[in-house]
C-alpha cells in the first residue's frame, strides 16, 4: 500500500512543472532566435563595408579576404544553429573587422565619407542587439535550467527528456580580454 501510495505521489509530482518547462524551453529558442537574427544582419552589413573601404584602399586585398572568409564562416555558423560555431565565427568577424575598420586610420578620406560613418553607426548598432539578444537568450537559459533542477520539476523533465541548455558564451580566452590600443606610434599599412 505505501508503495502505491508513493508512486501514485510521484506521478503526481512528476506532472508538476511541465507547461512551465515547455514555457521556458520556448522562450530560450526565441532568444536564441533573436541572436541568430543580429549575427545574420551584422554578416549582411559587411559587404557594404568592404566596397566603401575598397573604393579608397585597393592594396588591402588580404584583409578584404579575411573578411569574405570570416562572413562566410558566420553565414554557415547562423544556418547550423549550433551556438558554439555561432559565437567561434562571431568572434573570427570580429577580429577580422577590426582590421578592417583600423585601415581606415590610414585614409582621411575614408574615415569621412558619409557612408562609411553611416556603415560603422550601423555596425556598432547591431553590436549592441546582438550583446543585448545574447544576454537575453542567457538569462532565459538561467531561468530554464534553474526550473528544471528543482524538485519536483527535475522529475517532469527527465521524464520528457529535457536537459540543461548551453549558454552563448565567449570561446576563446583572447576574447575575454581588454583589447590594448596604442596611439604612440602610426599604423602602419596593411595592418
Amino acid at each position: 500500500m505505501k508503495r502505491a501510495l508513493f508512486a501514485a505521489a510521484a506521478v503526481l509530482l512528476a506532472g508538476c512543472g511541465y507547461n512551465k518547462i515547455q514555457t521556458l524551453d520556448e522562450q530560450a529558442n526565441a532568444f536564441k532566435s533573436q541572436i541568430e537574427v543580429q549575427l545574420q544582419r551584422r554578416a549582411d552589413l559587411v559587404p557594404n563595408l568592404v566596397e566603401t573601404v575598397k573604393g579608397y584602399a585597393q592594396q588591402e586585398q588580404t584583409i578584404f579576404i579575411a573578411v569574405a572568409e570570416a562572413r562566410s564562416k558566420l553565414g554557415g555558423a547562423v544556418q547550423s544553429g549550433n551556438l558554439q560555431q555561432m559565437s567561434q565565427a562571431n568572434q573570427g568577424l570580429t577580429g577580422a573587422l577590426g582590421r578592417l575598420l583600423a585601415i581606415s586610420e590610414n585614409y582621411p578620406q575614408l574615415k569621412s565619407n558619409e557612408n562609411f560613418r553611416a556603415l560603422q553607426d550601423q555596425l556598432e548598432g547591431t553590436e549592441n542587439r546582438i550583446s543585448t539578444a545574447r544576454g537575453d537568450y542567457n538569462g532565459a537559459v538561467q531561468a530554464y535550467n534553474s526550473y528544471i533542477r528543482r524538485f519536483p520539476q527535475v522529475i517532469t523533465a527527465k521524464i520528457i527528456g529535457k536537459g540543461p541548455r548551453e549558454y552563448f558564451e565567449v570561446t576563446t580566452p583572447e576574447a575575454r580580454e581588454v583589447p590594448k590600443v596604442d596611439f604612440s606610434a602610426p599604423a602602419k599599412k596593411g595592418q
